[in-house]
């Protein structure tokens, strides 16, 4: 489901953000100039940035009513030293959201109490420019309002992909939570290969930073699929077809190399949850 911005309704919701980093402060920015009220929302946060200081929301204060939604946006390495200020929430009416990778909703459960509703989140980072895409899955304590919640909550970052089996999610933060790592080290080897060919490394940036974010653009609006504008692109016996033998190599190209990566990640996810 993608919806393109905070539902009116969540404009009488108590939000409380657990961690305002990178993510944090990018579902933060995008909730308020989206119309949530700074005064409907509290932060905690240990070191609050300048701009968080600037939004208007209640910061680093106690007590109060239980929040309608708390998100958890702290690390993964740091969620055990975290959750202790919001548990008191746990097992009620609060629905709680994680975005930290490897955190199963067993974790939450096991902290917070068992019968808590839990929407598990993987953003990633393109969310900074509202161009993110989240995969999110839920327990049974979950309600549908509260999952649509959830998903207004974070369609507001990019779009949203329902998972129906959280195992799932470690092949999602392989893909597409990792991913944008994956495309950052393509632009950076594609001007690297620029510059050996004798390119200015300027000019050899500017030309694969516009091909792979031209090129993507062009795969998500366009009819066709990836296949099919490779092909397009691919001239028999052309300059694109010699690269593309290189790059195809059943045992040493890029699908093998790629895939032996993101097992990796899966792998990686699977340990950090226990």
């Amino acid at each position: 489901m993608i919806l393109a911005a905070v539902n009116p309704d969540m404009v009488n919701q108590r939000l409380l953000l657990l961690g305002c980093g990178k993510m944090g402060s990018a579902l933060l920015g995008r909730w308020l100039s989206d119309g949530i009220d700074a005064g409907s929302v509290s932060v905690i946060e240990p070191n609050p940035s300048e701009w968080l200081s600037q939004q208007g929301v209640s910061l680093n204060s106690g007590g109060g009513l239980a929040p309608t939604v708390c998100i958890l946006a702290v690390k993964p390495q740091a969620m055990d030293a975290a959750l202790p200020a919001v548990s008191e929430f746990g097992g009620g009416a609060t629905l709680f959201i994680s975005i930290a990778a490897g955190k199963r909703i067993e974790f939450f459960e096991d902290m917070l109490g068992s019968g808590t509703p839990v929407v598990r989140a993987m953003p990633n980072t393109p969310a900074a420019i509202g161009k993110g895409i989240t995969a999110i899955s839920r327990n049974s304590h979950a309600s549908d309002g509260q999952f649509a919640i959830a998903r207004s909550l974070l369609s507001a970052v990019g779009e949203t992909v329902e998972l129906q089996d959280e195992s799932l999610m470690d092949a999602v933060t392989a893909v597409s939570g990792s991913g944008p790592a994956y495309v950052f080290l393509l632009i950076e080897t594609l001007t690297a290969a620029g510059v050996e060919q004798g390119l200015p490394r300027q000019t050899a940036e500017k030309l694969a930073l516009a091909t792979v974010a031209g090129a993507g653009q062009l795969a998500k609006l366009g009819e066709d699929t990836p296949a099919k504008l490779r092909e397009s692109v691919t001239s028999p016996a052309g300059t694109t077809a010699a690269a593309l033998e290189i790059l195809m190599d059943g045992r040493s190209g890029l699908q093998p190399l790629m895939s032996r990566a993101v097992e990796a990640a899966a792998e990686r996810g699977r340990q950090l949850g226990g």
